[in-house]
């Protein structure tokens, strides 16, 4: 029980004496305890996922209460619960979250019991964003970029054209709103933020990837399209080459901590020589089209 407040342990109790063992759970991921949810009550929730006679509405909304919360512990630890279980939970709560018309409504929250409070909520307000554009993101294209098949023959590299040009805005959105999460390294000061952003770095170099596989088939199709797909196709490869320089400032900020130390140190510069060859491919392709 420790790190637990008296009132995590009053709504444990009353969640054990009426046999919700997903309120159970969900309460004991989501203490006033200072650090991320522990993996055992997350490890249930993703079991619950795959359970079939487990009501997913009642699960989701459990966790959408615990953001009702003043705390920004708390509040915190429930959308990193919910970001956890869409990532490796069953697809059954991706497509009731992206069902909801409302989910994660926190754009005024804020805790102003201490300094900290002040600090950590404009990043909960960042995050639920975040979290609110995923489940969008799946409700538009009804898959989740993240998980998708890549290489030669995955989704992005065989799309057609008009798909492609209506889904590539799509994961622009998504990596927008990942992207503006925005932490320096001097403010992933606590286990609950520290968790926060290793989710969100999981999910940028996933996102990146369909992204880069996607602009690559455009570019590839690019001199076989009609003119008003040619128009939209050069504003999402401008807006792909602003991204990934957004992108290789947030993941700077994952090789000067140890919050991920799985972050590749070559990873930086293979985007670096990336941009290039798109750069030289583009100047390239130009160049032979004014002959």
């Amino acid at each position: 029980m420790s790190g637990q407040s008296l009132t995590d342990r009053i709504a444990a109790a009353q969640h054990s004496m009426t046999g919700s063992a997903i309120s159970k759970a969900v309460c004991k991921a989501t203490t006033h305890e200072v650090s991320g949810p522990k993996k055992k009550h997350l490890d249930y929730l993703i079991h619950c996922t795959n359970e079939l006679n487990v009501s997913i509405p009642h699960l989701a909304d459990t966790l959408l209460e615990r953001t009702a919360s003043n705390s920004w512990i708390v509040v915190f630890k429930a959308l990193i619960a919910t970001h956890h279980l869409m990532m490796y939970g069953n697809e059954r709560l991706m497509q009731y979250l992206a069902s909801r018309n409302t989910l994660f409504n926190l754009n005024n929250f804020l805790d102003k019991a201490a300094l900290q409070g002040y600090n950590m909520s404009t990043f909960i307000r960042r995050y639920s964003r975040y979290l609110n554009e995923k489940a969008m993101s799946y409700r538009l294209a009804a898959v989740d970029f993240t998980k998708m098949k890549r290489g030669a023959d995955g989704v992005m590299r065989t799309m057609n054209t008009d798909k492609l040009i209506k889904t590539l805005p799509v994961i622009q959105n998504q990596l927008d709103a990942l992207l503006d999460f925005q932490p320096n390294s001097n403010e992933l000061t606590n286990g609950v933020i520290n968790t926060a952003f290793m989710l969100l770095f999981k999910d940028s170099i996933r996102l990146f990837a369909a992204y880069n596989e996607g602009v690559i088939n455009m570019l590839e199709k690019y001199f076989d399209m009609k003119k008003n797909q040619c128009k939209e196709a050069l504003e999402i490869y401008k807006t792909f080459l602003n991204r990934m320089t957004k992108l290789s400032e947030f993941l700077k900020v994952a090789e000067v901590t140890s919050v991920c130390p799985d972050a590749p140190s070559s990873l930086l510069e293979a985007l670096e020589q990336h941009l290039a060859s798109l750069e030289g491919r583009k100047l390239k392709d130009l160049s032979t089209a004014s002959r």
